[in-house]
């Protein structure tokens, strides 16, 4: 009998091993799964002055992902297929005329529509590649004369955060040469110089600021390694809002309540 003690001995070693084993196997997958309950998509805008290259880069982008089993989601503003977005896009093919504040809060108003449809898309792990958001906006609006770059940003105070911005940047002159340049109301360089100036103000440390003055393929290539890096901070983050404090707004702008 006593030598059978140290067999005894190892074999509830063995034992104990193996529930140890089996535990902490357990352990991580359940912190996986938890992880992966928590995880969302991302928010990511594509910014910058007429022709660009958003939308195109924008397309690219969103099959890309999907191409790299990233579930993603294009979405553009203005949305011009809403009553709201229809009254937009009549205004910018110059077929009818609003007064410049009555138009912003349009375009802010189709931003705002879209709001329940863009948390369930990114809480259900979709990530959102949006063509144009606020920073367009008031980018656009501001740059028109009597009209307050804080006044265009209360419209959009409390949207959801963009958690990264690709800034495209194009000379006025380089887009003029694109087609289809002068097509809609604001597409004139003057114009355009204003709005580029705009961005300057509203952009932060956190942008990916891209020179858009180069091929297709060799821009979206650069686009998409921003994106991914962007991703994958934020899947287990909270969505946060935008402009809802004080030091997030251009030159110190203040909140409605400040």
């Amino acid at each position: 009998m006593p030598r059978l003690e140290p067999k005894m001995d190892v074999y509830i070693m063995y034992l104990l091993l193996c529930y140890f084993l089996c535990f902490s196997v357990y352990q991580s997958n359940s912190v996986m799964s938890r992880a992966a309950a928590m995880s969302r998509g991302a928010l990511i805008v594509l910014e910058g002055c007429d022709r660009c290259g958003k939308t195109t880069q924008s397309k690219r982008l969103v099959e890309a992902l999907l191409q790299s089993g990233i579930k993603a989601e294009g979405l553009r503003f203005p949305d011009r297929t809403t009553a709201i977005g229809k009254t937009i896009n009549d205004y910018l093919e110059c077929k009818s005329e609003l007064e410049d504040h009555a138009i912003h809060l349009l375009f802010a108003a189709n931003r705002w529509e879209a709001v329940p449809k863009m948390k369930e898309l990114l809480l259900g792990g979709t990530t959102l590649i949006v063509d144009r958001y606020s920073y367009s906006g008031v980018a656009f609006s501001s740059a028109k004369p009597h009209i307050n770059m804080q006044w265009c940003i209360n419209a959009e105070v409390g949207l959801p955060k963009p958690d990264g911005v690709i800034y495209l940047t194009l000379s006025s002159e380089e887009a003029a040469k694109r087609a289809s340049f002068g097509g809609e109301r604001y597409e004139e360089k003057r114009f355009q110089r204003r709005v580029a100036d705009n961005y300057e103000v509203l952009k932060d440390c956190s942008w990916k600021v891209i020179d858009a003055d180069k091929s297709i393929d060799d821009l979206h290539v650069e686009i998409k390694n921003v994106t991914l890096d962007m991703i994958d901070k934020v899947a287990t983050t909270d969505i946060k809002t935008l402009w809802t404090s004080d030091s997030e707004r251009p030159n110190g702008m203040l909140t409605q309540d400040s």
